[in-house]
């Protein structure tokens, strides 16, 4: 996959990792400088298991990843800016990255090339690589309040859609795409023939919406989306409920203080099981949980690791489960501890993450 030249000096080759923490997860080798915008597993497209994560450090790592954990450096490139996103071609030979320097970058993992394929003008916040059977393209989404398809073989668009505010988070599901935008807007757009938009409504959420990731049916169509907000909270909604009912909200990310009231932390991150269904979230409290959307249970709930959950995803096997910690400044310079580190655990959840079963 990998050309011989692509391997990073300044990573050794040889370098793999078999510690593990007091959860008796993995910890990758090499963590980015900076905290972890974004972390993304290979596509279910070679033997071998990569693992892609991007960061305010500026870069975008590549490491090679076994099913115990153990990590390997492969290869890295840099933006001009933070790197706020990412998202892996579907037969895993590219990866397209979005940045505060206003361009989407393709990463050719064969040739190790690194060009431009698209601009916009504020930074890019969100990147879904599109793959349809009429067409492919990557979907780019901007704090300049707009949404860009690209084919990576022209410097122009396919395609501009204006949006109601800045871009804060999206997920793609062909047919579906899901995008959540400042002014807690959120918009679903169907991909079949030219992208337009199918629905747009208001968040159930009371607060700013930060993540949001597409829930499929029984028959592995999307049907729906969980969104989670910076105030402890997530919403789940079908985009045609057949009954008000089906749609909810829970509450996670919370802590009761020592002296009384009540902690409350952003939902950092949303990651679907691509397996069972169920879904992982990561919040600002330093945890991440496991949930059963459709029996409305949690599932596993970690301990804290003294540092905000950044971001999350799951394997494409559903076995395992890659998070990031780091500082998310979401309290503020003052909370900023240098001496806090971001660190990159991979766990096994093939276990834990199975839906509760039906009594």
């Amino acid at each position: 996959m990998f050309s011989q030249t692509s391997t990073n000096s300044l990573w050794s080759k040889n370098q793999t990792q078999t510690s593990a923490n007091a959860n008796k997860e993995v910890e990758v080798v090499s963590p980015p400088s900076d905290s972890v915008s974004s972390l993304a597993f290979s596509p279910p497209s070679y033997n071998a298991m990569f693992l892609v994560a991007t960061s305010w450090d500026n870069n975008v790592r590549c490491w090679q990843v076994d099913a115990n954990g153990n990590s390997q450096p492969k290869a890295q490139q840099s933006h001009s800016g933070p790197v706020l996103d990412s998202s892996w071609q579907h037969d895993g030979t590219k990866i397209y990255t979005g940045s505060c320097d206003k361009t989407c970058k393709m990463w050719d993992l064969q040739s190790n090339q690194f060009v431009t394929i698209g601009q916009h003008d504020a930074p890019i916040k969100t990147v879904n690589w599109i793959n349809t059977p009429k067409y492919s393209c990557v979907m780019t989404g901007s704090w300049d309040k707009t949404l860009k398809f690209w084919d990576t073989r022209s410097p122009q668009p396919m395609l501009v859609l204006q949006l109601p505010e800045r871009c804060y988070c999206a997920d793609v599901v062909y047919p579906m795409a899901m995008v959540g935008t400042a002014e807690r807007n959120l918009l679903c757009y169907n991909l079949e023939g030219t992208p337009s938009e199918y629905k747009k409504m208001e968040s159930p959420l009371k607060y700013q919406s930060r993540c949001i990731s597409i829930f499929l049916d029984k028959k592995e169509a999307p049907t729906g989306f969980c969104v989670g907000s910076i105030e402890g909270r997530v919403a789940v909604q079908y985009i045609q409920p057949n009954n008000s009912k089906d749609n909810f909200t829970f509450k996670c990310h919370r802590e009761n203080k020592t002296t009384g009231g009540l902690d409350i932390y952003p939902v950092n991150a949303i990651a679907r099981h691509p397996i069972h269904g169920t879904i992982a979230t990561c919040g600002s409290d330093g945890r991440f949980s496991l949930w059963d959307t459709v029996s409305r249970t949690k599932l596993k709930g970690s301990d804290s690791m003294g540092q905000p959950v950044t971001t999350c995803c799951f394997d494409p096997q559903g076995n395992l489960f890659a998070y990031a910690i780091g500082y998310d400044w979401s309290r503020g310079h003052e909370y900023a501890n240098p001496q806090n580190s971001p660190k990159i655990f991979l766990r096994n959840v093939a276990e834990e993450a199975k839906p509760r079963k039906k009594r």
